[in-house]
């Protein structure tokens, strides 16, 4: 059996167990989704980073 001459015939046949499936599983209930509790963090209250170091020299950059 010559596979080349039978290509439309395995892709057609390709295409229609996918689509089979695709509408198999489509009917199938989904699991009730798990529920999150998501937390809001006070709007008054917001965390600040205060860098205090000198700035490099261009000799300094140099250097590195």
């Amino acid at each position: 059996m010559n596979i080349a001459k039978n290509m439309e015939a395995i892709f057609v046949a390709a295409i229609v167990v996918a689509s089979a499936t695709t509408f198999a599983t489509a009917a199938v209930n989904e699991p009730a989704a798990p529920v999150i509790a998501a937390v809001k963090a006070d709007a008054s209250v917001m965390p600040t980073v205060t860098v205090s170091a000198k700035r490099l020299t261009a000799a300094e950059k140099a250097a590195l």
